[in-house]
């Protein structure tokens, strides 16, 4: 009996080594001398890293302005919608905290001074189109958006780039590059 659970657990270790080996983790997106950013002032507002801590404003944040998230920031109805519960947004957080500590994205709540309230997010990911060192994304609430919020984060969000990250070339979908045009070099590649 021993020799068969000995030889069951080389097996399981086994297939536990294969899968570990052909499971894809992704690269991290910047070199690990790289100092990223884990805060940042501009005028009116903070950043700090999505995690779990900011779930509940972040919820907050984004279920106030569903429809206009879905238009401007992801043109889908997969996300947000009407049906995320607490758990998937707690989920949500810890996913994007994962990534940024692994540096293979890095996802940020752009809250009022006193971080009491979400106006939107930055996220700086990589970029699935070659030629393109990342893609950075971002939104406002929609009433961040009609008080014209959007165009002073995306203004201030190019020069911190430019200043801060160390990429050459960064894709901009929905500002710099229109939504058809990257759709077509997502599809292509």
């Amino acid at each position: 009996m021993k020799c068969i659970t000995f030889a069951a657990a080389l097996l399981l270790a086994a297939m536990s080594a294969a899968a570990m080996a052909t499971e894809k983790v992704a690269p991290a997106l910047v070199a690990p001398t790289y100092a990223v950013p884990t805060s940042a002032e501009g005028p009116g507002f903070v950043l700090r890293p999505l995690g779990p801590d900011l779930v509940k404003i972040d919820f907050e944040a984004y279920m106030s302005s569903v429809e206009h998230l879905q238009q401007t920031f992801t043109r889908s109805k997969d996300w947000p919608h009407a049906g995320i519960s607490d758990a998937d947004a707690l989920l949500d957080m810890q996913t994007e905290a994962a990534r940024f500590a692994a540096r293979e994205s890095f996802a940020y709540s752009v809250l009022t001074p006193d971080g009491k309230r979400e106006r939107g997010c930055i996220y700086v990911a990589p970029s699935p189109v070659p030629g393109y060192d990342a893609v950075v994304r971002l939104w406002v609430t929609k009433a961040e958006y009609d008080a014209g919020f959007d165009k002073a984060l995306e203004a201030w969000a190019h020069q911190w780039v430019a200043a801060k990250w160390p990429f050459r070339k960064v894709a901009w979908p929905g500002r710099d590059i229109d939504w058809a045009t990257w759709d077509a070099l997502t599809k292509a590649k």
